[in-house]
């Protein structure tokens, strides 16, 4: 049976200020049973199957998978970002107890970048090549505040200096390709909190950086999330990203979630082999030298459908006839979500254990 929903004034844009707090002790952003499917000429693909998660006020979420699990394609159908021909969107996205999925475009732009931003995997694909960042910044600041040339500048160039870029009133003419990947990261950051929004998605945003830049801008990103009071869903293939910023994890595999967990007891003790096999792959400082990793068998592609079994089956260790043939529910316990027949460890006797 549907929800019903309720839809919230739009506050009044303030430079600078947040829209305004959630209703107390409801979650900000609440994802309820999301599927979407791509049709086509010959057949349909389901890249999103019975994906639901909550992330509160001032909460960091992660939603982690393999390329081709869906974690994208979830985060588009929250921004409303897919096309509207040959997809077909079912389930429910409350922000702030408002159903995006019902709302209009005239709705989502105004929601859009005040107060639901997102920082995009690419930033070459993302920054216009040939507008200077520091009118790209502006722009946003123009749309939802009506500022003038000069308050842009301004407020850009502070923004610039946030994200850790030096001499931030010189870069604001720069073009993107005038910057290295890691300043151009940080400019696609300024501009996803330059109208300080109450929730960020972040979708990869450390890909193609060197390591010690990643952990640059995943500091910059934290910081800035916390400062602004936001809530962060942050979208990526790495565990290791998750590990030092996230709260709760949500892990996905072939479009469905198989577990949810804070963060502590999902890296102490993972429960789906799935999991466990992201996290074994992980290179290790204290690992002897010479030990070759662990890799997950097979690939994202060897899968099966969710209707018919498990669809991790074919590459995990632990399937049986069971799980070649029954397809398994997301099961909650003890604070945390599992979808498999033969757990490495169960919710309860981990929890006991913690």
């Amino acid at each position: 049976m549907a929800v019903p929903t309720t839809t919230s004034p739009t506050p009044e844009p303030v430079p600078g200020g947040g829209a305004g707090p959630a209703t107390p002790g409801a979650p900000l952003l609440e994802v309820r049973d999301l599927r979407v499917r791509f049709t086509g000429r010959d057949r349909a693909v389901t890249a999103v199957d019975e994906v639901s998660f909550t992330v509160s006020p001032g909460q960091n979420v992660g939603l982690v998978g393999e390329s081709g699990s869906g974690k994208s394609v979830t985060s588009m159908a929250v921004m409303g970002l897919l096309p509207r021909r040959g997809v077909e969107v079912s389930g429910q996205i409350l922000f702030d107890g408002e159903d995006l999925l019902l709302a209009d475009r005239k709705r989502l732009d105004r929601l859009r970048g005040r107060e639901v931003a997102m920082v995009f995997q690419d930033p070459m694909t993302s920054l216009n090549p040939v507008v200077p960042v520091g009118t790209q910044i502006g722009e946003v600041l123009q749309r939802h505040f009506g500022m003038r040339r000069k308050e842009r500048r301004e407020r850009a160039a502070e923004l610039l200096a946030k994200v850790g870029i030096p001499d931030p009133r010189r870069r604001l003419d720069d073009h993107p390709h005038q910057l290295s990947g890691g300043m151009r990261q940080r400019v696609l950051i300024a501009i996803a909190l330059a109208c300080e929004p109450r929730l960020l998605i972040a979708d990869e945003p450390t890909t193609a950086l060197d390591v010690t830049i990643q952990a640059q801008v995943l500091d910059v990103l934290a910081e800035l999330v916390d400062e602004a009071g936001a809530a962060l869903l942050l979208i990526t293939h790495d565990l290791g990203v998750v590990a030092g910023v996230c709260d709760e994890v949500n892990v996905m595999y072939a479009g469905r979630i198989v577990e949810q967990a804070p963060r502590r007891p999902l890296f102490r003790s993972p429960a789906h082999p799935y999991t466990g096999g992201l996290l074994a792959s992980i290179p290790r400082l204290d690992t002897p030298r010479g030990r070759p990793l662990t890799p997950i068998p097979g690939s994202p592609t060897q899968t099966v459908p969710w209707t018919d079994a498990c669809a991790f089956s074919p590459r995990c260790a632990h399937a049986d006839d069971t799980c070649r043939t029954t397809s398994p529910r997301l099961e909650h316990a003890d604070g945390r979500g599992l979808r498999c027949f033969h757990p490495l460890t169960t919710p309860a006797a981990l929890t006991k254990e913690l």
